[in-house]
């Protein structure tokens, strides 16, 4: 029986966290925007769709001296239509902090998202995302707390980063997709928004 028990709570495991993703999640469509319009929020973004191999000297951008991944087709065209909603929404980003790698950089170029910080903590430790730390985890926590006044602050980082951070709300992130916090009235953050990155565009209408 207790076998049994325990066979049961790890098959129900996915499921509890998938009630409190969807629970946590408050704001949509035009509340959301509204709400983002007046600022205080932050926004975790993994970088826009890239492909897992790294480009040889006749696909790379003139700029990728180093030959990192790098944004595809899809991850440049999505990329450039979100900034143009956001623009367009008259969302006020303020700080933008991004992981170092060439892909999330593109990804905030493209979405001309402003001048980013480049944060190591934010990066994927020159592994292409191998392996995520604890301290990665702790200071992605400890940032999406601290909420600008009049502004939005975006982080651009990866899957592993983000999973590890907060794996009860993200599992299922998409290439770009953003976990939008916002303050939980205790001191600490709420979900209150997942935004895949094509759905920016749908949001002005």
């Amino acid at each position: 029986m207790p076998s049994r028990i325990l066979r049961l709570s790890a098959a129900a495991a996915p499921l509890l966290l998938l009630a409190a993703a969807a629970e946590a999640q408050s704001l949509s469509g035009e509340a959301l925007v509204k709400a983002l319009q007046k600022g205080g929020y932050v926004l975790v973004m993994r970088h826009a769709s890239s492909p897992r191999e790294t480009p040889d000297a006749k696909t790379a951008n003139a700029d990728n001296v180093n030959r990192e991944r790098q944004l595809d087709e899809e991850g440049r065209a999505t990329a450039t239509a979100m900034g143009k909603a956001l623009r367009e929404l008259k969302i006020p980003i303020g700080a933008v902090y991004s992981s170092p790698t060439y892909r999330a950089l593109e990804t905030v170029r493209l979405a001309q998202l402003g001048n980013p910080k480049p944060v190591p903590e934010l990066g994927d430790g020159g592994r292409s995302m191998q392996a995520s730390s604890d301290a990665q985890a702790e200071w992605l926590k400890k940032k999406i707390t601290e909420f600008p006044q009049g502004t939005d602050t975006i982080l651009v980082t990866h899957f592993p980063n983000i999973s590890r951070a907060f794996p009860q709300w993200s599992s299922g992130l998409a290439d770009g997709e953003a976990l939008i916090f916002g303050p939980d009235g205790k001191g600490g953050a709420a979900l209150v928004a997942r935004v895949k990155i094509e759905e920016w565009p749908r949001l002005r209408q």
